[in-house]
C-alpha cells in the first residue's frame, strides 16, 4: 500500500502601506493603541484582498473536500487531508469573515482533516541564533488551534518548509513528533523522499515533501507548454500509482486552487475528481500525517546542517536566498530584529509581530527569471525596492515611536562582570529598572564602583540631577543588596515623575 498525503498552507500576510514612504506618511499623528498603529502602518487592501481570495479559492475549494470527505465516509478508505493556518490568517478570519473560520472547523469536524502548527506569524524566528522568540511564536500558534478549534496539534510545518537540524531539535524539543520539510535528495542522500525520515538527532520523524509530484499541481497546473499539460486527475492518478514508496507526501500553497490558478484552467474540476481517480487503484490510500508515521517505520536520516544547509520549498534554489539573498533583505531583517528588545507593551508587540511574517522580505526579492516572475506575482508593490523603502519606512517609524515611549537611551547601557561577560543590556530606564532587580550583585557593584551608570545617565539619557543622586550612593558604603535596593528607590521616583 502507498498512502498519499495531502496537505496545505494557508497564509496572507498583513502587508504594509505601498506609498507609505512616499506620502511621507512618517512621524504622523495616529489613534490611540493597536487600532491606531495598525491603520497608520498596514494597507486598506488587505480586507479586500482577503475576501477576494476567500470567494475564489478558501470557500470553493473547503467545499469541495468536504463533499469528497462526505462521499467516501463510508468507505474502508476514506479521503483524507491537513491544514497548516498561520496564526495571522486566522485573526483575518475573525476580523474580516467569521463564517470562514465555521468552514473550516466543518473539515476539522469531519474527523477526516488534521490541522497542523505552525508559527503563527510565519516568520522567520527559527534562523534566530536565540531559539525564544521561535518557540515563544509557535507555542501561540498553538494556543490559537485550541482556542479556534479545541485542538493541540503534534505535527508541525514550520513556515514555508525551513528546516535544519537545529530547528528539527527545538521543535521536538517542544513535544512535537513529525515535521515536514522539503524533499530534496541532498537531505536523503539520494533516496527518494517518499517514506518516513528521522531528523538526524533525537527521534522527530520527518516527512518529505515530493516537490515535483507537487509542483505539477502548483506551478505547472496551467502551463500550456508543459508536456504534461493537461493534466487530469486520471493522468495525475496514475502518476501517484506509478511512484514507489509508503508515503506520497503533496503539500502545496492552498491559494493554488482558484488564486493561483483560476476556475477557468479547471483546477476545481482536477480536484473534485482527484479524490476518486486515486482510489480506483487498489494500492493507494489517503492518510493524515499522524496516520503515516504510526503507519510506516522510519526508514532513513535526513541532515540538514546548520550554516549553509538550511531548506525551505521556496523557489529554484530552496533555501534561504528568496528573503535573505540581497542586501536590502538582510537590512530590513536585521533592523526589524533589533527593535523587538525595546518594545514593552502588548500593542507594540502585535505590530512587530505583523511585521515579522516573511512575505515582507519575500517582496524584496532581486533575481529575474521564472523565480523574480512569481514574487512579483505576490507582492503588492510596484518592484522589490519599493517594497524595501516603504517597509524600512514602516520600520522606522514604529522604532522611533517605541523609543519616545520608553524614553530610551542614545545608546544602551550594558551590564557585564569584572571578565567582560554580557550579562544583560537595557535601552531606556525603564528596562534599565527591571535589569537592575534581577542582575547579578556583583555586577551592579561593578558598574558603580567605576562610574558607568552615573556616566551613562547623565550622558545617554540627558539626565544630570539623577546621576549626581546615583554618584552619592559610592560614598555610602553599602552593601551589594543596599546598593541594589538604593538603584531601583532612584528609578522608581525618577520614572514616577514622568
Amino acid at each position: 500500500m502507498t498512502t498519499i498525503t495531502l496537505g496545505f498552507e494557508v497564509h496572507q500576510p498583513y502587508r504594509v502601506k505601498e506609498d507609505f514612504f512616499w506620502k511621507q506618511r512618517m512621524f504622523r499623528g495616529v489613534g490611540e493603541g493597536f487600532e491606531g498603529l495598525f491603520e497608520h502602518y498596514f494597507s486598506n487592501r488587505n480586507k479586500e484582498i482577503f475576501e477576494k481570495v476567500a470567494r475564489k479559492c478558501y470557500y470553493p475549494t473547503n467545499q469541495i473536500l468536504l463533499e469528497n470527505i462526505d462521499f467516501y465516509k463510508n468507505d474502508s478508505r476514506k479521503f483524507k487531508c491537513a491544514f497548516s493556518i498561520s496564526g495571522i490568517l486566522l485573526e483575518q478570519c475573525e476580523r474580516y469573515d467569521p463564517d470562514l473560520l465555521e468552514s473550516f472547523k466543518q473539515l476539522l469536524d469531519s474527523g477526516c482533516v488534521e490541522f497542523l502548527d505552525q508559527t503563527y506569524h510565519h516568520s522567520l524566528f527559527s534562523l534566530y541564533d536565540d531559539p525564544a522568540l521561535f518557540i515563544e511564536d509557535v507555542k501561540k500558534h498553538n494556543e490559537a488551534m485550541k482556542d479556534f478549534f479545541r485542538c493541540s496539534p503534534k505535527v508541525f510545518e514550520n513556515t514555508e518548509f525551513l528546516y535544519n537540524n537545529r530547528i528539527a531539535s527545538v521543535v521536538e524539543e517542544m513535544g512535537y513528533k513529525c515535521i515536514f520539510t522539503e524533499g530534496l535528495e541532498r537531505l536523503t542522500g539520494g533516496a527518494h523522499p517518499n517514506q518516513v525520515y528521522r531528523a538526524k538527532e533525537g527521534k522527530l520523524k520527518v516527512l518529505l515533501r515530493n516537490y515535483k509530484l507537487t509542483d505539477d499541481i502548483g506551478f505547472r497546473f496551467s502551463s500550456q507548454d508543459w508536456e504534461g499539460y493537461p493534466l487530469t486527475a486520471e493522468k495525475y492518478a496514475s502518476w501517484l500509482a506509478a511512484t514507489p514508496g509508503d508515503c506520497i507526501n503533496i503539500f502545496m500553497d492552498y491559494e493554488t486552487f482558484g488564486e493561483h490558478h483560476w476556475k477557468e484552467t479547471g483546477i476545481f474540476d482536477f480536484l473534485s475528481f482527484f479524490p476518486g481517480e486515486v482510489l480506483k487503484w487498489d494500492h493507494l490510500d489517503f492518510a493524515t500525517p499522524s496516520e503515516v508515521i504510526k503507519r510506516y517505520p522510519v526508514k532513513g536520516v535526513v541532515d540538514a546542517y546548520e550554516m549553509g544547509g538550511t531548506v525551505s520549498w521556496a523557489d529554484l534554489e530552496r533555501d534561504t536566498s528568496c528573503w535573505l539573498g540581497n542586501s536590502m533583505q538582510w537590512a530590513a531583517y536585521t533592523y526589524h530584529k533589533q527593535i523587538r528588545p525595546r518594545i514593552v507593551d502588548a500593542d507594540s508587540q502585535r505590530i512587530w509581530g505583523y511585521l515579522a511574517a516573511s512575505d515582507h522580505l519575500y517582496y524584496m526579492f532581486m533575481a529575474g527569471g521564472g523565480p523574480g516572475e512569481v514574487h512579483n506575482y505576490f507582492s503588492p508593490f510596484e518592484d522589490p525596492k519599493n517594497a524595501f523603502l516603504n517597509y524600512l519606512a514602516v520600520l522606522f517609524d514604529f522604532d522611533s515611536r517605541i523609543k519616545s515611549g520608553i524614553e530610551a537611551a542614545s545608546h544602551p547601557f550594558v551590564f557585564s562582570n569584572k571578565g567582560g561577560d554580557v550579562l544583560a543590556v537595557a535601552f531606556g530606564k525603564r528596562d534599565f529598572s527591571e535589569i537592575i532587580g534581577t542582575v547579578d550583585l556583583d555586577s551592579l557593584k561593578f558598574h558603580l564602583l567605576r562610574g558607568d551608570f552615573e556616566k551613562w545617565v547623565e550622558t545617554s539619557l540627558n539626565d544630570p540631577a539623577l546621576a549626581k543622586e546615583i554618584g552619592m550612593i559610592r560614598s555610602k558604603g553599602l552593601g551589594k543588596r543596599g546598593i541594589r535596593k538604593r538603584l531601583r528607590e532612584l528609578f522608581d521616583k525618577n520614572m514616577d515623575k514622568t
